[in-house]
């Protein structure tokens, strides 16, 4: 238990000197590695990246629809309409890790000021 305390605290102090908008690419990042190692793994890793990339993306539109986001309607738009392209692509019978990834990558890339 004392590497996971050591590990958390590491995460907190590492945290505070970065933007929200960097640690959101972090995230992407995560994902990114994931579904990039299920692609050439078996079933399950395949399903549990892709409930990763779900749950992302459900929460950025969920939170893309909240009235108070401080981001232009159109830029929210936008991001939901990839969100929602997304998930198409993740409930299609073989989902293309590639193009999540790439998806993805992009996002990733904007949140890091990287475009």
């Amino acid at each position: 238990m004392p590497n996971v305390h050591l590990a958390s605290r590491a995460y907190a102090s590492a945290s505070v000197n970065r933007t929200v908008r960097q640690q959101e690419a972090d995230i992407f990042h995560l994902v990114i590695a994931r579904l990039q190692a299920a692609r050439q793994s078996g079933q399950i890793e395949q399903v549990r990246a892709l409930a990763d990339n779900r749950r992302l993306w459900t929460t950025v539109s969920d939170l893309l629809r909240d009235s108070d986001n401080p981001l232009p309607l159109e830029t929210r738009a936008g991001l939901i309409s990839i969100g929602l392209t997304v998930q198409r692509e993740m409930d299609s019978d073989e989902p293309n890790f590639d193009f999540l990834i790439t998806i993805n990558k992009q996002i990733a890339e904007g949140l890091s000021g990287n475009p």
